[in-house]
């Protein structure tokens, strides 16, 4: 007999729950009840407060440090697979560890595939995220991955900014594709920025491979974390004559001065998404919501529709 499609259930973690109520509200349902245990020594127990046996359950978590955000993720889809869900997603906006995604000197971990085998074993059977550090990170899963473009809601904010002489640019040489793609969308020119570290998160050299000069520059990276780059690149580009710099980041991480350097930058503004809680409001940064994004897809898979549509840039 075929399956019956029942509602599904939608739960989520704790440090995703603003985004998590829009999903859901966007999707037509209520989030599900959880409520966490805390013992004293900071460990931590959460228990589903109502039957999933049988169900198809959402788990809505980013997996962004510190390292109990992944663990509470991991110990409730242990628990759904205890309670004999049928099916757990685990609805990953930000996924997290993703630069460890291979090994760039010895004895380091590849900590990317590490994390996806802890999502399978903890009960996971599929798996929805969001503009992931490297596309290949989809391969080191068994399981299937629905990986989403932010560019679906960052195009309509862009074409409603109506920029002339636009110019896309990536602040590093990985990210010349996703830029190329922007480019192509919007049918602009496109700049590359070649930058040296000294070492993690440290700059010491940057140039420009193109011009800049005259254009509204808008530059696109997967995440921005002490927005040393992203500002460094800004500086340089109004020197060249840029009219203006803006900067398109899925996640915002935005850790250590990350605040303090987009304030003194020559940004005009950066736009992220809400896959992550921003730490502070900030008058330069503008945040668009991934909820109708989440939630479409969502609808999709548990109605056993093509979701391809979500994968054009």
């Amino acid at each position: 007999m075929p399956e019956v499609t029942t509602a599904a259930k939608i739960f989520t973690c704790n440090q995703s729950r603003d985004l998590a109520e829009k999903i859901a509200k966007a999707y037509g349902a209520k989030l599900g009840k959880v409520i966490t245990s805390t013992y004293s020594d900071g460990e931590f127990q959460p228990s589903f407060e109502e039957s999933v046996r049988g169900s198809r359950v959402f788990i809505i978590g980013s997996t962004h440090p510190g390292a109990d955000h992944l663990m509470e993720l991991l110990l409730m889809l242990d628990a759904a697979k205890r309670a004999s869900a049928r099916h757990i997603t685990a609805v990953i906006p930000y996924y997290g560890w993703a630069r460890q995604d291979r090994k760039d000197k010895p004895r380091v971990p590849i900590a990317a595939k590490l994390v996806a085998k802890m999502l399978e074993t903890a009960g996971a059977t599929r798996i929805i995220t969001m503009d992931l550090h490297a596309d290949q990170i989809q391969g080191f899963f068994e399981k299937p991955v629905d990986h989403l473009f932010a560019s679906t809601v960052f195009l309509p904010y862009l074409r409603s900014l109506n920029l002339e002489n636009l110019t896309i640019a990536s602040p590093d040489m990985g990210g010349s594709k996703r830029a190329y793609a922007y480019s192509k969308t919007m049918e602009s020119d496109v700049v590359i920025c070649y930058k040296q570290r000294a070492k993690a998160n440290v700059i010491s050299h940057m140039e420009l491979i193109g011009n800049v000069e005259g254009r509204n520059v808008v530059l696109v990276d997967d995440m921005v974390d002490t927005a040393g780059t992203l500002t460094k690149a800004a500086d340089v580009m109004m020197e060249r004559g840029a009219l203006s710099v803006r900067a398109i980041c899925t996640h915002p991480v935005l850790s250590g001065e990350a605040y303090e350097r987009i304030e003194r930058s020559k940004l005009l503004e950066l736009i992220v998404t809400d896959s992550i809680p921003l730490k502070k409001e900030s008058k330069k940064i503008r945040v668009v919501t991934c909820a109708d994004l989440f939630a479409d897809v969502m609808n999709r898979v548990h109605n056993n529709r093509s979701i391809s549509s979500n994968f054009i840039m």
